[in-house]
């Protein structure tokens, strides 16, 4: 019997935030830490500059421009990505070790995860770690009233790093915290003060998961975690999937640690952001609506080790509950 090749997977990470917040800065300092890498950076204008920005220049750099990655350019980057892996298979001495994408500040984030997570090719060449999105301490409150993408940069994040609070005064951060805490209440913060922080601490995601499309789950071996990710075409009753979230964490507390995502709802105008830990749903917050999502609800879990036809057996919970009266 001929045993199918272990295939490599480069680790991806996605540097995301508002326009301001420190991304590039950011990315600097992950370079010296992490110096043998690719950066894909996209930049939101006809004339890129933020590569010009970057200090470490023996790396491979590649700049989308005149668009973000959630519209003009986002056919762009999965045929990027196979042409970043193809130059890599064909290399014996691999020009990186991993990529770091910087998106476009006012880019939403669900069709950049969409891409590396559901595409099948990708999927197997790339192993997706995380998002890092970077909040200012002193831009933030206004940003996140006005501009709806970057709640969900936020939402969305696996990490958020919270920077310029050394220009920021102590009600400012306090009030930051306390708008997060609505936001993503289960994401893990870093706070950088005068532009130091941990880098090692900073991508280390822990569930190094890798999610897959509808109705699949893939165990990733070397670390034990994975993770599925759910779509729905529909909005459906809150009531109805507050019931079934509410009892998947508490039935597989054990094993569930992290859920988050953006639903539509019958009840609601505007979109929901969801977050869960081990058996305990948050309160769900509205999400200012934005055109490029459509009505598409996506939901991702993740997960220690595999639990077996859990993806159907949330879509059959869904479908049995009945909505509360």
């Amino acid at each position: 019997m001929i045993k199918s090749k272990n295939v490599e997977r480069i680790p991806v990470v996605v540097l995301s935030g508002f326009l301001g917040s420190g991304k590039t800065t950011l990315l600097n300092r992950l370079l010296q830490f992490q110096p043998h890498s690719a950066v894909i950076i996209n930049e939101f204008g006809a004339t890129p500059i933020d590569q010009q920005l970057i200090k470490e220049r023996n790396i491979p750099l590649t700049t989308l421009s005149g668009g973000c990655l959630c519209c003009q350019v986002r056919g762009s980057l999965a045929p990027l990505l196979k042409n970043l892996r193809m130059a890599w298979d064909d290399k014996s001495d691999k020009p990186f070790s991993r990529i770091f994408i910087e998106t476009s500040g006012v880019a939403s984030p669900e069709p950049i995860l969409d891409t590396l997570l559901n595409e099948r090719w990708l999927s197997t060449k790339y192993h997706y770690q995380g998002m890092i999105a970077t909040v200012s301490a002193t831009a933030a409150d206004d940003y996140l009233n006005r501009f709806p993408e970057a709640q969900a940069q936020i939402a969305w994040a696996d990490k958020l790093v919270i920077t310029q609070t050394d220009l920021a005064d102590s009600g400012q951060i306090r009030h930051l915290h306390d708008r997060l805490n609505e936001l993503a209440p289960a994401t893990p913060r870093l706070d950088v003060i005068n532009g130091e922080f941990d880098p090692e601490e900073l991508l280390n995601f822990g569930s190094k998961f890798r999610a897959v499309g509808s109705l699949a789950a893939i165990d990733a071996p070397d670390h034990g975690f994975s993770s599925i990710s759910l779509h729905f075409d529909q909005p459906m009753a809150w009531s109805r999937l507050q019931t079934v979230l509410e009892n998947l964490l508490n039935a597989h507390r054990e094993h569930i640690v992290r859920l988050k995502g953006v639903v539509f709802t019958l009840e609601h105008n505007q979109p929901l952001v969801v977050h869960g830990i081990t058996g305990r749903l948050f309160q769900p917050v509205p999400l200012p609506n934005r055109a490029e999502t459509g009505n598409r609800g996506r939901l991702v879990l993740i997960t220690t080790g595999k639990i077996k036809g859990l993806a159907e057996e949330i879509m059959t919970a869904l479908r049995e509950q009945t909505p509360k009266t």
